[in-house]
């Protein structure tokens, strides 16, 4: 009877690790985005101990084929076999860990409600880290692409050609997170700023996946795009993501719009 139960209350899943915290004295809490459950918390039983089993399987970063028992208020993890091993190398590097630490709190932000929908942001999130671990290009284009990609799976796609509010066709030249992206002159709110036409290309580049166009472009605009997309990526999250905070950044970032501006259209 308690293998039959045992057996009812467990699964599988793919998950990467977003997040831990300490419980107890060799017990850890671990925040996972899996496959096909989407967010999970579960406990890891004697995960700190020198002797675990699966301690480093289970670090921030990291993709692995875990088997969860389903209780009262948290899962608990039997058993972690690595698949996706981004963790050391994100680590080694300042630059990839800061980014890789905004791309998972945004993650665990935007899932957090989400049920078994995790199947686009868990691949999402995927390619990400993966493209950080083995430096295919810079950390800070990797994150805002990672960022604006996730808020459009989210259903909060931009755009950076036509007007978001009226369809106008483009190129315009302001932005506003708060109307989804670049806006035209009619549609502008006061105080918007206008970002220059090559750091819109580079947006739209993030979005689609040109890196081509991304790897190519100027500090400056790439400085002015992590702006823009804090800024949306605040505006849609209704607070800021805090890991954004510790990236280098030459310029510190544009101020989120404020809800104001909405309403002076």
């Amino acid at each position: 009877m308690a293998e039959s139960t045992f057996a009812a209350r467990s699964y599988r899943d793919d998950g990467v690790i977003l997040r831990t915290h300490r419980l107890g004295e060799a017990d850890r809490i671990i925040v996972m985005l899996t496959k096909h459950h989407g967010q999970v918390r579960a406990v890891a039983r004697g995960v700190r101990r020198t002797g675990s089993r699966f301690g480093a399987r289970l670090e921030p970063f990291m993709v692995a084929d875990v088997q969860l028992v389903r209780g009262r208020s948290l899962e608990v993890i039997g058993q972690a076999l690595a698949k996706g091993t981004y963790g050391r190398d994100i680590a080694a590097d300042y630059s990839r860990y800061t980014a890789a630490a905004a791309m998972a709190e945004t993650a665990e932000r935007l899932t957090a409600n989400d049920g078994e929908a995790s199947l686009p942001h868990f691949q999402l999130l995927v390619g990400a880290l993966a493209a950080l671990s083995r430096g295919a290009h810079s950390p800070e284009l990797i994150l805002d692409s990672y960022l604006l990609r996730a808020l459009s799976t989210a259903g909060w796609a931009p755009s950076f050609t036509d007007c978001a509010r009226c369809g106008e066709p483009g190129p315009h030249s302001a932005f506003s997170a708060a109307l989804g992206g670049i806006v035209c002159h009619d549609c502008r709110p006061p105080g918007s700023p206008a970002p220059a036409p090559e750091t819109v290309r580079l947006l739209a580049a993030l979005l689609s996946g040109d890196w081509a166009t991304a790897d190519v472009s100027e500090p400056a605009h790439r400085r002015e795009a992590s702006g823009l997309v804090a800024a949306y990526v605040q505006w849609h999250l209704e607070r800021a993501v805090r890991s954004l905070r510790l990236v280098e950044r030459d310029d510190p970032p544009l101020p989120a719009p404020t809800h104001q501006e909405t309403s002076s259209t």
